[in-house]
């Protein structure tokens, strides 16, 4: 991320402090870079396999499949967007159903498509499906916003995407000191995004502080993200905490799974908000820049072996 000027200065109560200038975040998409970028890793090995394989998305079809005068088959979306024409012959097509072929691929059992990327398991051909929309080992996306980047890859890919392309700041440790400033508090179209990256007890965290119209308003918002799945990121608990001039707010809360979009967790509203009137208030001097300083922790739920309690472990 280009930022007009970004530094580290110690605070008062020995908690680095990061300085971020807000700005308005770009309007083309980052390029997603060279390789890392995770396609499909299934290979049709076997006729039967080509045979199930849609001419115009390459997706394996599923029923109904549709098949033309000629037996050129293809699947029901694509037969919307061919015009009713066969890809193969450019014949019409009618409403014939592929009836054999689907009998066929209820005898198959394949490989998840993920299987290179670790998962092990082996599914009936109509089961396959439902299972790879939910597989653990299933490639994330990109968790940066305010662009749309289809760069999609394991966690340490992602990571090194963020750092080398999106140019996010990454951090070591459990605690964090920061101090947004924006000189003009009441523009918040082409929203303010920023994103940090915490690498803490062994995970990636992103930190998300950001500025939208709620309701005729503008609002800050901030909120984490656990860069894994959504049955790990239960273990860790975080707070995020701003204020000043004797009055502060305080959220705790489960980091959200990078598999949430960014855009169903900001509206969700599953974070710290200010309003732009508080967010002035904290700001102090005339109220015409923002100066908003948020502190916050991540800690590690553990269980406890002697009552069952989760007890947290505060990262040092």
């Amino acid at each position: 991320m280009d930022l007009d000027r970004v530094e580290c200065i110690p605070s008062s109560d020995g908690i680095e402090e990061d300085v971020h200038l807000l700005h308005q975040y770009p309007s083309k998409p980052h390029s997603g870079g060279g390789g890392g970028v995770v396609a499909a890793v299934i290979s049709p090995s076997t006729s039967v396999h080509e045979l199930l394989e849609c001419p115009v998305c390459t997706n394996s079809m599923y029923p109904p499949i549709h098949q033309c005068h000629n037996g050129h088959t293809l699947c029901s979306t694509c037969k919307t967007r061919v015009h009713n024409r066969c890809p193969t012959c450019r014949q019409e097509l009618g409403d014939i159903r592929c009836l054999a072929l689907e009998k066929v691929a209820e005898s198959l059992e394949l490989p998840c498509r993920y299987c290179s990327l670790g998962c092990p398991d082996i599914f009936p051909y109509y089961s396959k499906l439902k299972h790879e929309a939910q597989c653990n080992f299933r490639p994330y996306t990109c968790p940066y916003a305010g662009s749309e980047c289809s760069v999609v890859g394991d966690i340490p890919f992602l990571v090194s995407h963020l750092r080398d392309d999106h140019k996010v700041d990454m951090h070591s440790g459990c605690t964090f000191n920061h101090r947004y400033v924006k000189s003009n508090p009441r523009e918040v179209e082409n929203a303010t995004w920023m994103l940090t990256v915490f690498n803490c007890f062994g995970q990636y965290f992103c930190l998300h502080f950001e500025a939208f119209q709620l309701g005729m308003a503008p609002v800050y918002m901030a909120f984490l993200r656990f860069m894994g799945d959504e049955n790990e990121a239960r273990n860790y608990s975080y707070s995020l905490e701003v204020g000043a001039n004797g009055r502060k707010l305080i959220w705790e809360g489960t980091p959200r799974s990078v598999r949430d979009s960014h855009k169903k967790v900001r509206d969700s509203h599953d974070g710290l908000i200010i309003q732009r009137n508080m967010a002035l208030f904290f700001s102090g001097g005339d109220r015409k820049e923002l100066k908003l300083r948020v502190t916050g922790r991540i800690w590690k739920e553990q269980q406890n072996p002697d009552n069952g309690v989760c007890i947290p472990n505060l990262c040092s």
